[in-house]
């Protein structure tokens, strides 16, 4: 399988820490209430560029960068790219 229908196969496994909640939120300037889902939304949408490199998922879209753990299906971290 490709990366992506790996990850996108698995969309429901995703969550995040405490301290991931805060440093997306920061990182990204987000004022929602449900960080996780909204990471889900931006990597189910059909032009977000999924590549896995080491480790991590690299997910790529709106200008946003998501960085998802492989193995544990955590989101670590989001920024802003370009």
């Amino acid at each position: 399988m490709n990366d992506s229908v790996v990850l996108l196969s698995n969309i429901d496994k995703l969550h995040t820490t405490e301290l991931g909640i805060s440093r997306i939120k920061k990182n990204l300037n987000l004022n929602v209430d449900d960080v996780v889902e909204f990471c889900k939304s931006k990597i189910t949408k059909k032009n977000c560029n999924i590549c896995k490199s080491g480790k991590n998922w690299y997910c790529e879209i709106d200008k946003i960068k998501i960085t998802v753990n492989s193995y544990s299906y955590t989101i670590i971290t989001a920024h802003i790219i370009g």
